[in-house]
């Protein structure tokens, strides 16, 4: 029978060794989460001496699990591997084991078997219930140990389930926590240069693994630049945070009474960062706002326009399809998410790294004092936050132009993000 030799740091077998049925990883970037998951894959396969059960590894979407962690187990399971089949992505183990990858945004794929094993990677971008309601019991029978392991997304549920296995009051909880420093193949001044870049909030979340929440003081106003004068290169893209359209007229009336406004961002995107052209903001009717989002889109020759998704975006859509029959005018529009993410690390991350470095600048505008007001308030709860909010979904939409050389190496790079 063939035998596989595992080989892992020191950091990664602490895991690996580890005799908790439940570990929990809380790991920075490139830490070596997806090599040490393949080997407990494997192992879990090889182990298992009931074909009926699967081993699944579950990841957000079944295409981020092929990207990941595919090409790793068949490179490290070559010698045990029977058969891998590319369109389902299940591999047979020479022993009849199945390991299938898996997306938790399809929940019916998940059901109905029972497992010797699973991995959940980036369980802080899932619903909880993927683990609780559906992963869980079918771990049942075979009482079979599911791993795991992804980097923070501030404190949410993979928080909480970390917390309760770092408390160690459950025997079959651990809880692990390891920064991209910890992987001895990764070059520590690559890290130390991306320090340099990212905001110190995403630094510390990706590569240090934190789980702190984006707090106040997030944005600081020695970071807000202005300028008047308009970028030669780049194209605009337009990003639009929509409010309630119902009895527009009748909520105007009430003077004492905050609402929350629909948002236009209107930015040109350059080689060197975002300028800021205006971002349009108030309480308008469902054919207004539509009238001035395809405008601005004219206007401005923006490449893309982009709508968060739901009821909101359909109706708005609606009146917007019937505008450019109308005149003859077509508009590209992409639908923005929240990405399983809660607002505030949306705009931390899409927003302060840009500010805190230079990389956004403001054209002056009447608009200003409202978007100065949210940003140095965010995220008081008693503050609006539709115009940063806006500004934040251009990060979804646009593309940065880029200078190349003619070769074969280029990646491009967000030196910003660090991805």
């Amino acid at each position: 029978m063939a035998t596989i030799n595992v080989q892992l740091h020191a950091k990664q077998l602490e895991v690996f060794n580890s005799t908790a049925r439940f570990p929990v990883v809380a790991a920075g970037r490139r830490f070596g989460k997806t090599r040490l998951a393949a080997w407990k894959l494997l192992i879990w396969g090889l182990q298992n001496n009931n074909t009926e059960e699967l081993v699944f590894y579950v990841a957000p979407t079944f295409q981020q699990a092929k990207d990941v962690i595919w090409t790793t187990l068949k490179e490290l399971g070559r010698d045990v591997i029977s058969s891998a089949h590319e369109n389902t992505g299940v591999l047979t183990l020479i022993n009849g084991t199945r390991i299938a990858l898996k997306g938790s945004d399809r929940h019916d794929t998940l059901r109905g078997v029972g497992l010797a094993g699973c991995v959940i990677d980036e369980y802080a971008d899932m619903k909880p219930m993927v683990f609780e309601q559906i992963i869980r019991p079918a771990l049942a029978r075979a009482k079979a140990p599911c791993l795991f392991i992804g980097t923070p997304k501030g404190r949410n549920h993979f928080y909480d389930t970390f917390n309760y296995a770092e408390k160690g009051d459950d025997p079959e909880w651990e809880a692990f926590h390891y920064t991209s420093y910890d992987n001895p193949f990764l070059d520590a001044t690559e890290i130390d240069a991306a320090k340099k870049t990212m905001s110190s909030f995403a630094f510390r979340q990706e590569f240090m693994a934190s789980f702190e929440a984006a707090a106040s003081d997030i944005f600081k106003e020695e970071w807000i630049k202005f300028s008047e004068d308009e970028p030669e290169d780049g194209d605009y893209y337009i990003a639009v945070d929509l409010a309630g359209f119902e009895e527009v007229a009748k909520e105007k009336a009430n003077k004492n009474k905050r609402l929350d406004e629909t948002a236009i961002a209107i930015v040109k995107v350059h080689r060197n960062g975002w300028w800021v052209k205006e971002i349009q903001h108030g309480r308008w009717d469902i054919r207004e706002c539509a009238v001035r989002i395809l405008k601005a889109a004219r206007d401005n020759k923006a490449l893309v326009v982009g709508i968060e998704r739901g009821a909101l975006k359909n109706a708005v859509t609606h009146y917007l399809k019937d505008l450019m029959q109308r005149l003859r005018f077509f508009i590209h529009i992409e639908t923005l998410t929240h990405g399983n993410r809660a607002k505030t690390d949306r705009i931390v991350w899409s927003l302060q790294g840009r500010m805190e470095h230079g990389r956004i600048k403001l054209n002056r505008g009447d608009w200003n004092r409202d978007f100065v007001d949210q940003l140095l308030q965010f995220p008081d709860s008693k503050t609006h936050d539709d115009l940063i909010d806006a500004l934040s979904y251009i990060d979804q939409v646009a593309t940065t132009p880029v200078e190349r050389e003619d070769d074969d190496s280029f990646e491009i790079y967000d030196e910003v993000a660090g991805y």
